[in-house]
């Protein structure tokens, strides 16, 4: 096998590795970390999730299809709110903070309703 054949059986290889990951990235709406809480609205649920450094947030539509107002919010304690909103057919975020030690404070809506998660995660 020439280094050639050998750079490229290796290059497919590797990028074999990493091609999983944006898709298991995808399922979880974007987020890194484990599911630790789901928010339910009509149509929607608030997913969250935690990693060990940081809290992530993604505002989910059950039955995507229809554009509709979307919003999602994250807030760590002592710190401002990182969000998303707009006329979205899937989801609204991913939002991000980082959060060793701190408690976050989510929020989000569609349409039809919104929901807060109180201080969460302390």
């Amino acid at each position: 096998m020439s280094l050639g054949v050998f750079g490229a059986a290796l290059w497919l290889a590797v990028g074999g590795v990493f091609a999983t990951a944006p898709e298991a990235r995808a399922a979880a709406g974007g987020c890194p970390g484990q599911l630790v809480r789901t928010l339910p609205l009509p149509g929607a649920e608030v997913r969250v999730y935690k990693s060990r450094t940081q809290v992530c947030a993604v505002n989910v539509a059950l039955a995507p299809g229809e554009r509709r107002f979307m919003e999602v919010s994250v807030q760590p304690r002592g710190g401002v709110p990182v969000g998303d909103a707009g006329q979205f057919t899937r989801y609204a975020g991913p939002v991000t903070v980082g959060a060793i030690s701190r408690c976050v404070y989510v929020r989000g809506s569609v349409a039809a309703g919104s929901v807060e998660s109180g201080w969460i995660l302390c």
